[in-house]
């Protein structure tokens, strides 16, 4: 019966440690998917302002965009 529960011990301490485990390496991919599209984020709003011809003229154009 000792055995048992020193069984059952060591087999709930390897779940937390699996558990703990696969919770890392969730929170390292959120972590890279969202550093990825933060950086595609400011490419496509740098190519916005340098194909409207700056900050003035993608603002410009995001009203016109906006309005109709």
């Amino acid at each position: 019966m000792n055995n048992t529960t020193t069984n059952t011990k060591a087999k709930s301490v390897a779940q937390e440690n699996v558990s703990l485990e696969l919770n890392k390496v969730g929170v390292h991919v959120v972590t890279v998917s969202s550093a990825l599209l933060g950086c595609w984020a400011v490419i496509c709003l740098a190519s916005g302002m340098i194909s409207s011809g700056g900050p003035a003229g993608l603002a410009s154009n995001f009203v016109s965009a906006f309005i109709g």
